[in-house]
C-alpha cells in the first residue's frame, strides 16, 4: 500500500492556479519579445553572484540573455531575497519561469526599504517588466493635492490623474503617511479640506472650526490675505522648506510679543512647536532637484558606470554601463570620455542643470562648453557634495561597485567553461571564437536562420547575423542549413569577417553532415564542427554531441560547466532564429496587398483606404467606383481592380 497523499482538492485547485498564471506570464513574455525559457533551466551562475551580494536594503532588475528587462523587485537584504529565487524546491510556476530566464542581475542599494519600494515602483512604472505586476498606475501612491485659481483654496488627497488646477505634492510613501501630514497642516494652517460641494453650500462654520482645524472660509471668517499666507505656508511645508517656514513664525512671534498681542504670538508658538516636533514624511523626495549622478567602479582593467537619475528630488531610475578599459587609463579618464559621449551623444537626451561625478574630471570645464553649444543647455559637473546629494553619490557608488563584482563574477565562470571546452576537445588553445546556427519556421513558411557568436568575453551581438532563407521547399531545414552556411562562409572566405574555433550546428548528424560538405565546398578548414543533438529522451542535460572530425558522439554530464557554455550558445541561437522569423512573420501580417501593386504608393492606398473604408470594401468595388478617390486616374484603377480578380 502507497504512503504517498492524494493531494486534497484545495492543493489542486491551488496548483492549478499556479499552472494559469505560469501561462498566462508566458503569454505575456513572448508578446513582449522577451526570450522564451531555455531548455537547459537556469543559465545564470547564481552561486557566484550570491557570495559577493550585499546585505543592505534596495532594488534588483533581472534581465534575460537578449538583456530586456524580466522582473524588478525591492528587498530589505538583497542577498536573502535574491537567494530565495534559487532555492531548490519550494518555488512556484510563476518564478520558476522567471528564473529559466535569468541571465543577469544588476542591484540598485538604498538607504531604506521605503527607498526601495518607491524607487521599485518608479522603475516598474518606466520599464513594465512583463515579470511583474503591472496594476499600479498613477494610484499606486497618494499625493497631497493644493488647488489654485479660487480665492479659498483647498488642500486633500489625491489619487489618481492629475487633472484638477493645482499643485501635486508627493508621493508618498503610504496613505498613512499623507493622512498624518494632512492632520498635522489642519491642526497648524487650518486650511480648508473639506469638497468644494460642502464649502460652496455652507450657511454656518462645521464642526472643523468649532475645534480649531479651520480657519471657516466658508463663512468668510478669515478675510482673503489672512487665508492666502496660510496657504503659503502650507506650500511651503510640503516642498519641505520647514526651515524657512520656523525663521517667519519666530520673526512674528517675537514681534506679536512686543505688541502686546499675546494670543497671537501663542498661536506662532504652537505653529512652530508643532514643526519642530514633526518632520517630513517623504523619505526619498528632496526638494525639487533636477540632478544625474555619475559614480565609477574600477578594478583589474574592468569598470562599471552606474547612473541615478534624479527628477524633482526623486529617484526615477538607474543604468549601469560596463565601457572596456582597454588601456587602463584609469576611472577619471574613462569617467571623462563616457560623459563626453553620454551628453553630446544623444541630442535628444534630457540634460539637467547638475551632474554629480564620483571622480573629478579633467576637462570639466570644456566638457560644459560642448555642452552648452551643441545642446544649448547649461550644464554644471560637479563631484564635491554634500547633504542628501552626498547620499544620493554613495547610492551610485555602492551600486557600481556592486554591479562590477557581479560582472567579474560571470566573466571568470564563463572563462573558465571556455578552457573546460578546450581541455574536453582536445584543442592547443582556448577557443576565442564560437559560433551557432539554428534554423526557425512556420510549417515550413518563412524559414529564417540564425547565427550567433560567442567568445570568452560573451556574446558578441554586433557579429550575429540572420539569414531570410528563400527558394527551398518549405520545411526542408537541411537545405535551409546549406544556404545560412554558403551565405555567411562565402563572405568569410573573400574576407568579410573572421572564421571560428567552433561551429556549433543545432540538430544531429544530418545537419552536421551537411556543415562539414558547405564548407569543404568553400575550401574552410581548421574549424572545429560540432552537432548538438537532443538525444533519445529530448530533455535538456542528455544532449548528444557528434564530433565532425572523428565521428564520435559523447553524452556530458549535465552539471558540466563545458555542456553549460554549450546549451547557452545553442539556446541563444534558437532565441534568435525564432525572434527573427517571429519578425518576418508579423511583417508579412501587418503588410496590404496593396503594396505589391506598381504606381500605388503610401498616400494612394491611404486615399483608398479612406475612400471605402477598408481592403474588403477595395477589393469588392468596381474600376469605375475606384477611379473616383483622388489620385487615382482610370487605367491606374483597372489596374488595381484586376490585381485583385486575376484568374
Amino acid at each position: 500500500m502507497s504512503d504517498k497523499r492524494s493531494p486534497t482538492p484545495q492543493e489542486l485547485s491551488k496548483q492549478r492556479a499556479e499552472e494559469i498564471t505560469a501561462r498566462k506570464v508566458e503569454a505575456r513574455a513572448s508578446a513582449d519579445g522577451i526570450a522564451p525559457a531555455p531548455e537547459g533551466g537556469c543559465q545564470f551562475d547564481h552561486k557566484s553572484f550570491l557570495k559577493q551580494l550585499t546585505q543592505r536594503p534596495g532594488i534588483y532588475q533581472m534581465y534575460d540573455a537578449d538583456g530586456k528587462i524580466l522582473y524588478v523587485g525591492k528587498a530589505k537584504n538583497l542577498k536573502n531575497r535574491v537567494s530565495s529565487y534559487f532555492r531548490s524546491s519550494g518555488l512556484n510556476n510563476k518564478t520558476m519561469a522567471l528564473v529559466a530566464r535569468i541571465a543577469r542581475v544588476d542591484v540598485t542599494v538604498t538607504h531604506t526599504e521605503v527607498e526601495a519600494l518607491i524607487l521599485e515602483q518608479n522603475l516598474i512604472k518606466a520599464q513594465r517588466p512583463p515579470f511583474n505586476i503591472l496594476l499600479r498606475d498613477d494610484k499606486s501612491y497618494p499625493y497631497v493635492f493644493l488647488s489654485s485659481n479660487e480665492d479659498y483654496p483647498r488642500v486633500a488627497m489625491h489619487r489618481g490623474a492629475k487633472r484638477k488646477k493645482g499643485e501635486y505634492f508627493g508621493p508618498f510613501p503610504n496613505v498613512m503617511a499623507v493622512k498624518e501630514s494632512l492632520s498635522f497642516l489642519q491642526k497648524t494652517f487650518k486650511v480648508r479640506q473639506c469638497e468644494d460641494s460642502v464649502f460652496k453650500n455652507r450657511s454656518r462654520p462645521c464642526l472643523q472650526y468649532q475645534i480649531k482645524r479651520c480657519d471657516g472660509p466658508c463663512v468668510e471668517a478669515i478675510n482673503k490675505e489672512d487665508y492666502a499666507e496660510e496657504v503659503r505656508h502650507t506650500k511651503m511645508f510640503l516642498q519641505g522648506e520647514s526651515d524657512e517656514i520656523l525663521a517667519e513664525l519666530a520673526d512674528r512671534m517675537e514681534k506679536a510679543s512686543m505688541n502686546l498681542e499675546f494670543e497671537q504670538a501663542a498661536t506662532y508658538r504652537d505653529q512652530i512647536s508643532a514643526l519642530r516636533s514633526l518632520q517630513s514624511q517623504r523619505v526619498v523626495e528632496s526638494g525639487n532637484a533636477n540632478v544625474d549622478v555619475i559614480a565609477i567602479a574600477t578594478e583589474r582593467n574592468a569598470c562599471c558606470i552606474h547612473l541615478l537619475y534624479i527628477r524633482q528630488g526623486r529617484i526615477l531610475g538607474s543604468k549601469s554601463y560596463y565601457p572596456k578599459d582597454n588601456l587602463a587609463a584609469g576611472p577619471e579618464v574613462m569617467l571623462n570620455d563616457f560623459v563626453g559621449q553620454y551628453y553630446l551623444g544623444n541630442k535628444g537626451r534630457d540634460v539637467p542643470r547638475d551632474v554629480i561625478l564620483s571622480h573629478p574630471l579633467a576637462d570639466a570645464e570644456l566638457l560644459s562648453d560642448a555642452i552648452k553649444e551643441a545642446l544649448g543647455k547649461t550644464i554644471a559637473l560637479r563631484h564635491n557634495v554634500r547633504s542628501e546629494r552626498q547620499n544620493w553619490l554613495q547610492l551610485a557608488m555602492s551600486a557600481a561597485e556592486q554591479n562590477l563584482k557581479s560582472q567579474l563574477a560571470r566573466k571568470q565562470n564563463l572563462q573558465q567553461r571556455f578552457e573546460l571546452l578546450q581541455e574536453r576537445l582536445g584543442l592547443e588553445s582556448i577557443p576565442q571564437r564560437i559560433e551557432c546556427f539554428d534554423i526557425s519556421h512556420s510549417s515550413g513558411e518563412l524559414t529564417v536562420a540564425s547565427c550567433v557568436v560567442f567568445g570568452p568575453e560573451g556574446a558578441i551581438k554586433s557579429d550575429y547575423r540572420r539569414f531570410n532563407i528563400e527558394g527551398i521547399t518549405g520545411g526542408d531545414d537541411y537545405a535551409a542549413m546549406e544556404q545560412a552556411l554558403n551565405r555567411r562562409y562565402s563572405r568569410i572566405q573573400a574576407g568579410e569577417g573572421v572564421l571560428p574555433d567552433i561551429l556549433l550546428i543545432d540538430g544531429g548528424k544530418g545537419q552536421l553532415s551537411q556543415a562539414k560538405a558547405v564548407l569543404g565546398e568553400l575550401g574552410v578548414q581548421d574549424v572545429t564542427m560540432i552537432g548538438v543533438a537532443k538525444g533519445t529522451t529530448r530533455k535538456a542535460g542528455f544532449e548528444v554531441l557528434h564530433m565532425a572530425d572523428t565521428g564520435e558522439e559523447w553524452v556530458l554530464d549535465s552539471t558540466s560547466p563545458e555542456l553549460h557554455l554549450i546549451q547557452q550558445v545553442r539556446d541563444e541561437a534558437h532565441r534568435f532564429a525564432v525572434t527573427g522569423h517571429k519578425a518576418r512573420r508579423d511583417k508579412k501580417r501587418r503588410s496590404s496587398s496593396l503594396e505589391d501593386i506598381p504606381g500605388v504608393g503610401a498616400k494612394r492606398r491611404r486615399e483608398l483606404l479612406r475612400h471605402f473604408g477598408g481592403l474588403a470594401q477595395i477589393k469588392g468595388a468596381s474600376a469605375d467606383d475606384m477611379a473616383k478617390v483622388e489620385g487615382i486616374s482610370k487605367k491606374l484603377a483597372a489596374e488595381i481592380y484586376a490585381h485583385f480578380h486575376a484568374e
